[in-house]
């Protein structure tokens, strides 16, 4: 569970939109090895998160990486599909992912040093890619604050896909923005004020 340069883009990102914010708090969905999480929260010190994991064993090493980085008793984790173990009433200024987004039949096409060492849950919903991102979209306005925001890494050829899953009546804006190779690859999108 390698981060890629594509992460690193949420990382900054997440931490540029909550910079005004006093004591921010962050959810993950999908936290892996932590390296979002993790990194958000040591960029922001005053900041708390949940990272939500469904496989224990990528919990456990998120709470290395946690202990590591000095930001475990800033962070709490639970084992979750989704946002399965959030609470009602629980909410944040800042939800991201990066969800497995690759469709099933793109996966045997990937670098060895991905299909080979990460684990397919991470990779790929088992179908277009895309059935996580939209449960994601559409079950994250129920835990943003008004004004939150969400954050998404996608696939390469995915932005037109994704964006069309923002409903304009819930989100006041939303858009692509590109990688290091100039590729649309991260999703950001902020919740209506009202």
């Amino acid at each position: 569970m390698i981060p890629r340069p594509e992460t690193e883009l949420i990382v900054e990102e997440g931490i540029s939109l909550l910079s005004g914010v006093a004591n921010p708090s962050v959810c993950e969905v999908g936290t892996g090895s932590g390296c979002i999480i993790v990194s958000l929260l040591h960029g922001m010190p005053d900041a708390i998160g949940i990272g939500l994991e469904k496989s224990p064993d990528a919990l456990a090493i998120t709470l290395e990486n946690a202990v590591s980085n000095g930001v475990v008793e800033r962070l709490e984790l639970r084992e979750s599909d989704v946002f399965g173990a959030l609470k009602q009433g629980e909410s944040f200024d800042l939800i991201v992912s990066n969800p497995p987004y690759v469709p099933l039949e793109d996966v045997s096409s990937l670098q060895p040093e991905v299909r080979d060492f990460e684990p397919q849950m991470a990779l790929t919903d088992g179908g277009d890619g895309l059935g996580i991102v939209e449960q994601i979209v559409n079950e994250a306005p129920a835990f943003l604050k008004a004004g939150g925001h969400l954050l998404l890494e996608i696939g390469f050829s995915q932005s037109p896909a994704v964006l069309r899953m923002f409903d304009p009546g819930i989100w006041s804006k939303s858009g692509a923005f590109a990688d290091l190779q100039g590729i649309p690859r991260m999703i950001r999108a902020s919740l209506s004020a009202s």
